[in-house]
C-alpha cells in the first residue's frame, strides 16, 4: 500500500509540474520528423498481462520493423531530437501515465517484450510478482545497453543469451531485497546517474 500510494501522489505530481516541459518536447518532436509524439508498444507487465507502455517517440516511423533492438546511441533510426531524449532518459516521462493508471511503478523490473519474454524459464517468471518499473538493480547496470549491442558480433543472440539472463538475475534480487527504502535508494541513485551523465 505504500509503495503504491508513493507512485500515485509522484505520478500525478510529476505529471502536473512537468506539464509545460511534456507540451514542449512534444512540439519539438513533431517538428523534428513526421509521426505521433508517442510511441506505444506492447510489453509485458505483472502478473505475466501485456499492457501499452508510452514514451516519447525517438526513432522515425516504422522503425520496428528494422529490428527490435536499437544497436547505440547513434543508431541512424534515432531522430535529432530524439538522441537527446533518450540520452537523458526524458522519453521515459510518459511512463508517468503508466504509473498512475497502476501498469507499472517507479522501481521494478523493466517490462519486456512478448517476443523475449518466450524465452524465459518458469524460475524467470516469479518477476512477474511485481509491477514493472522505469528503474531498477537491472536498469542500473545495464543503462549503456544499446552501445553493448552494437559492440556484439550479433546483437539478437548476444541480447537473448548474455543480457536477459544477467537482467533476469538482478530482477531476482530486487524481488527479494523489495522494500519502500530500498525502492528510495535505487531512485535516489537512478537520480544521480542520469544527472551526472
Amino acid at each position: 500500500m505504500v509503495k503504491r500510494s508513493f507512485d500515485l501522489i509522484f505520478s500525478t505530481i510529476g505529471l502536473l509540474l512537468l506539464f509545460p516541459l511534456l507540451l514542449l518536447i512534444a512540439i519539438l518532436i513533431k517538428l523534428d520528423s513526421k509521426g505521433p509524439v508517442l510511441f506505444i508498444q506492447e510489453r509485458v507487465g505483472k502478473n505475466n498481462k501485456d499492457f501499452n507502455i508510452f514514451k516519447f517517440r525517438t526513432m522515425r516511423i516504422q522503425s520496428d520493423s528494422k529490428g527490435l533492438l536499437t544497436l547505440g546511441n547513434n543508431d541512424s533510426r534515432i531522430t535529432k531530437i530524439g538522441y537527446f531524449l533518450r540520452r537523458y532518459k526524458i522519453d521515459e516521462f510518459p511512463q508517468l501515465i503508466n504509473i498512475l493508471k497502476g501498469d507499472m511503478s517507479f522501481v521494478g523490473p523493466r517490462p519486456e517484450l512478448r517476443y523475449y519474454v518466450n524465452f524465459y524459464n518458469d524460475d524467470d517468471m516469479t518477476i512477474f510478482q511485481v509491477r514493472p518499473g522505469i528503474t531498477g538493480l537491472a536498469s542500473l547496470k545495464y543503462r549503456n545497453e544499446v552501445e553493448l549491442l552494437k559492440a556484439a558480433k550479433d546483437p539478437e543472440i548476444f541480447f537473448i543469451k548474455t543480457i536477459i539472463p544477467d537482467k533476469l538475475k538482478f530482477n531476482k534480487e530486487y524481488i527479494r531485497k523489495r522494500n519502500f527504502f530500498f525502492d528510495l535508494k535505487l531512485i535516489g541513485i537512478t537520480i544521480i546517474k542520469v544527472i551526472t551523465k
